[in-house]
This record gives C-alpha cells, sequence and structure tokens, in this order.
C-alpha cells in the first residue's frame, strides 16, 4: 500500500466542486476529495484563485493519465507530484 495524492489545478470553485462530485461516479472514490482554495502570490482577490482538489488514492489505482484527460474537461490539469 502506497501513499498517493493527486492535486487537481481547477480555474474556479464551481469547477472544483464538479470534479470533486464527478470524481466519484467516474472513478469509484469512497473517500470525498478535499477542495483547497490557492490563491495566487500577492493577490487577494477571490477572482485570481485556482481550487485544488486533493485526491487520496492509497492504493495507487487511479492513472494519472486518466485524471489529467479529466480535469482538463474543466481547464484544469494534475499536479505533478
Amino acid at each position: 500500500m502506497s501513499d498517493v495524492r493527486h492535486v487537481l489545478v481547477l480555474p474556479d470553485r464551481d469547477a472544483a466542486e464538479e470534479v470533486a462530485e464527478e470524481l466519484g461516479e467516474r472513478f469509484g472514490i469512497t473517500e470525498e476529495p478535499q477542495l483547497v482554495r490557492d490563491a495566487l502570490a500577492g493577490e487577494d482577490d477571490a477572482e485570481d484563485a485556482q481550487w485544488l482538489v486533493v485526491v487520496e488514492d492509497p492504493d495507487g489505482r487511479l492513472a494519472a493519465a486518466e485524471l489529467d484527460e479529466f480535469a482538463a474537461r474543466w481547464d484544469g490539469w494534475r499536479e505533478e507530484p
């Protein structure tokens, strides 16, 4: 059992919430992903924030390429470790 965590970067909160909801449907994730607001350096405006969806994958069963493709549907991407 490995300690794998995937971080998907999304352009806004709505996209992050949709991704978090659909992750369970598409990939069978049972643990709810964590949503984190990531303000850009020096920016206080919420419009300048990206949202992160953190997905725990302790069994390492989620394919990076599939997550890349999935996040891209919302103009997002998977952050490389």
